[in-house]
Order: C-alpha cells, then structure tokens, then sequence
C-alpha cells in the first residue's frame, strides 16, 4: 500500500513539474536564460520550444511513473536495443 502511494505521489510530482514548466516558460526562461545555441540551430523562439517539449515529456513520465507503466514503456521502446539479461547457471 506504502509503494503504491509513494509511487503515485512521485508520478503527481512529476507531472506537476512538467505541467509547471510547460505553463510558465516564460519564467523559467527569466530564471535559466536562453540557449544560445538553439537560438541559433532553430532560430527564435527555440529555448522556449524546447522547455516546452522537455515539461511535455516529464509530464508523460509522470504518467508513466503514476500508472506502473514505465518498465512496460521502456522495454516496448528500448528492448530490442537492451536485451534483458540472461540467467546464470
């Protein structure tokens, strides 16, 4: 009961992290700064893209990580580059 609320307490915190930083861009890019670098690969406007995409993505392993899904997901998305260990003998 204890592993399946902390679990699910660590999936809300992530989620809410990443829905923080999808919503309020713009002052983690008062906070962090822009990235010269993808100002200049993706033109104006690609920090904000990018912590965008990255709150999206934390959002989703939030999700993930709430609904006991994430070795599923990542044995579905990475398996065949990481095959599992085989038992000694």
């Amino acid at each position: 009961m204890i592993a399946f609320l902390l679990r699910v307490l660590w999936g809300a915190a992530l989620a809410g992290f990443g829905l923080l930083l999808t919503m309020r861009t713009h002052w983690f890019l008062d906070f962090l700064g822009p990235i010269d670098w993808l100002e200049y690969k993706i033109g104006p406007g690609g920090t904000r893209l990018v912590y965008k995409l990255f709150g999206t993505v934390i959002v989703l392993a939030g999700f993930l990580v709430m609904t006991d899904l994430w070795d599923r997901f990542l044995n579905a998305a990475l398996g065949s580059l990481i095959p599992a260990p085989r038992p000694m003998q």
